[in-house]
């Protein structure tokens, strides 16, 4: 082949792999988890053993973490197999997921739906640890509700704040250089102490589509 087609050739290829590289990145990302717990008998508190999905390490946090409860009640026929905050009174909460596989990449278009419903001044909200062990926290959440509901989060919507884990409270200022590349759990809290039915949070199920960080 004469050296002027061979560069053109050589040229053509790399232009073709940064537009594959660009496309691929550019993709909507797929589903990475979905956890709804076991349809099992409630128990306090909810355990390794009520995650349904195997490739999921469940992580429980704050002094009062022996008191989030797997939820279920025989009426209505429909209620769901749920995470309940309604008996940790003692302390803050909080509960995250960590994937088997590793970090993952909540950058672009990553997004979080779950399904949920709050009492009282609860607003649930997503925490999600940094590779450097950093916690954070989101300025977003789902507020209270009759009955349940789906929502949505898109992750560059968010602002975030650092979560204190020792007493699950939000700190100051807002992070700006939060780095959501290589995320090594995901989870939930709504920064306050149960109240019984009255005052709690209850979780339902979650997905989070995102990458597999590189």
């Amino acid at each position: 082949m004469p050296p002027t087609a061979l560069r053109l050739l050589l040229k053509t290829l790399v232009i073709v792999c940064a537009i594959s590289v660009s496309t691929s990145h550019a993709q909507r990302p797929t589903l990475l988890f979905r956890e709804d717990w076991k349809e099992t008998p409630a128990e306090l508190p909810v355990n390794q053993n009520h995650v349904a999905n195997p490739d999921l390490i469940l992580h429980l946090h704050g002094s009062s973490k022996d008191l989030i409860k797997k939820s279920n009640h025989d009426q209505p026929a429909d209620d769901p197999y749920y995470i309940w905050s309604g008996r940790s009174v003692a302390s803050n909460w909080a509960v995250s997921l960590q994937p088997k596989s590793g970090p993952f990449d909540l950058t672009g278009q990553a997004k979080v739906r779950w399904r949920s419903k709050q009492s009282g001044f609860r607003v649930l909200r997503i925490i999600v640890q940094l590779e450097n062990r950093d916690w954070l926290v989101s300025d977003v959440g789902d507020g209270p509700s009759d009955d349940w509901r789906e929502r949505e989060f898109v992750m560059a919507n968010i602002a975030w704040r650092k979560l204190n884990m020792e007493l699950i409270v939000e700190e100051h200022p807002v992070v700006t250089d939060a780095d959501l590349s290589r995320v090594t759990q995901i989870g939930f809290t709504d920064l306050m102490v149960g109240g019984n039915s009255h005052a709690c949070s209850r979780l339902d199920w979650i997905e989070v589509y995102a990458r597999p960080s590189r």
